[in-house]
């Protein structure tokens, strides 16, 4: 499902930078757990994410505490970003937006690809060439002889999905997702 959220979007994608997924997710857990708003629904209770406001105003020392120091600078400057142009975010054709994404500080293309894939569920926009994807493809079909660095899997990649890129992208992330976690199918 795609987040409707362009904050909850890119604070994800930043949290998810240069860590591995089941980290990212404790971390942002514990943000959520500790600054976020608890809401209540016919499934049970929820904490989202921190508002934009709230990510501004914790102390240095608190980002410390949670392990965040680390991305305490690219949440600040999206929250920063986000208050003045987040309207303008919704607005945006799904390749604009990623390029807007990039001016904001320590937010490169994986980020802001992630972020928009996010926000629209088409994954056809993700960086594919990406670890994880290639991980997963290459233990979801270890018979086929997939290609080590990234730009010749995406080559590769795209050849192979052909027009079904977003779909075998997305089930080849969520297989990983749940081959990780040790969920059998």
């Amino acid at each position: 499902m795609a987040n409707p959220d362009p904050w909850d979007a890119v604070a994800t994608s930043i949290i998810r930078q240069v860590i591995r997924a089941g980290q990212a997710r404790k971390l942002y857990r514990l943000l959520c757990s500790e600054h976020g708003e608890t809401i209540t629904t016919a499934q049970g209770s929820a904490t989202l994410f921190p508002t934009a406001e709230t990510v501004l105003a914790l102390p240095e020392e608190e980002f410390k505490r949670l392990g965040l120091a680390f991305k305490r600078a690219p949440l600040r400057a999206a929250a920063r970003v986000y208050l003045d142009l987040g309207q303008k975010w919704t607005e945006l054709d799904p390749l604009q937006l990623i390029n807007e994404l990039q001016s904001i500080p320590r937010i490169g293309p994986w980020t802001a690809k992630a972020t928009v894939t996010d926000l629209t569920n088409d994954y056809a926009l993700y960086d594919y060439a990406d670890l994880a994807v290639r991980t997963w493809a290459a233990k979801l079909a270890p018979q086929y002889n997939w290609p080590d660095d990234a730009a010749s899997f995406a080559r590769v990649w795209e050849a192979a999905t052909h027009d079904q890129l977003s779909a075998w992208t997305a089930l080849t992330l969520a297989w990983g997702v749940r081959h990780a976690n040790g969920v059998a199918f």
